[in-house]
């Protein structure tokens, strides 16, 4: 999984039902998919503190999450950019 690989402190973890990502043992984003059409997307738990074009709050107060199209190729460079961004607040 290319969120495993990203930073060797990350962790897998099942929380409220979804596979979430901890970074040293604290959320830091999870896999899901909307309701209303089924796409996947990435959860950004501290997604509220980052400014990125392609990531959406919706009504999230805390998260904010980037929508995956399962027709294409994962945006590796993108997920990594949110990534590092996200990283900055887990010290």
């Amino acid at each position: 999984s290319y969120i495993l690989n990203y930073d060797s402190d990350i962790t897998e973890a099942w929380k409220y039902s979804m596979p979430f990502f901890c970074l040293r043992g604290k959320m830091f984003c999870y896999l899901w998919t909307q309701k209303k059409n089924g796409q996947p997307y990435i959860g950004i738990v501290e997604g509220r503190k980052i400014e990125h074009p392609d990531l959406i709050q919706e009504n999230r107060t805390r998260m904010k999450i980037l929508m995956i199209d399962p027709g294409k190729d994962l945006p590796v460079k993108k997920i990594g950019a949110i990534l590092k961004l996200a990283r900055q607040f887990y010290k």
